[in-house]
């Protein structure tokens, strides 16, 4: 409980309150007007998915045994401290929206340096790590399915619209890192 009370003040003040504050006086040039869809899209299958996973494991709907909580928690904790980390190191460029500011440039330091997208990585490490904590194969199966999808959604829309607005720079980080997943995807 007290991880799950950690990860909605870390989203709170790591990404929402503190960024928009620091972005105070500087500009979004250009939105994609598909983070609306995108943005309600990630909300509802968050929202969904931990809806079931919950009712899995409120029934023991294949349910993992005890210990499976403590790896459960750790997920969460390592997918806040990724999640966060990738939120302080862009700065001023986090937004909620999947927009660009003027003159923003492509971050490559960080977590970054090895994936596309941390911040997405460390949510979806958080959302796993819910449903182990559950002890619901289940719930982590229908997490990885419901917010899985959404997620690939997100991460086609907002790469599409970075190459168009950072250009080359965007394409070239494209193609000397992996997605979501170092090494992997």
């Amino acid at each position: 409980m007290s991880v799950a009370v950690l990860w909605v003040l870390a989203e709170l003040v790591g990404g929402g309150i503190v960024p928009m504050l620091r972005r105070r006086g500087g500009t979004i040039e250009r939105k994609d007007n598909r983070t609306i869809i995108s943005n309600n899209l990630l909300r509802l299958s968050l929202y969904v998915s931990i809806a079931i996973a919950i009712f899995l494991a409120q029934y023991n709907i294949a349910i993992l045994p005890n210990w499976f909580f403590y790896v459960g928690a750790s997920l969460m904790v390592i997918g806040i401290i990724v999640r966060q980390w990738s939120i302080f190191i862009l700065g001023r460029s986090f937004t909620l929206t999947i927009s660009v500011q003027k003159n923003q440039k492509v971050v490559d330091n960080g977590p970054y340096r090895l994936i596309r997208h941390p911040s997405y990585l460390g949510m979806s490490l958080t959302l796993i790590g819910i449903g182990v904590a559950l002890q619901s194969l289940g719930g982590v199966l229908a997490i990885l399915v419901i917010y899985g999808l959404a997620i690939g959604y997100r991460i086609h829309v907002e790469e599409k619209f970075l190459a168009s607005e950072l250009g080359d720079d965007y394409i070239r980080y494209m193609k000397r890192t992996k997605r979501i997943i170092p090494f992997v995807l």
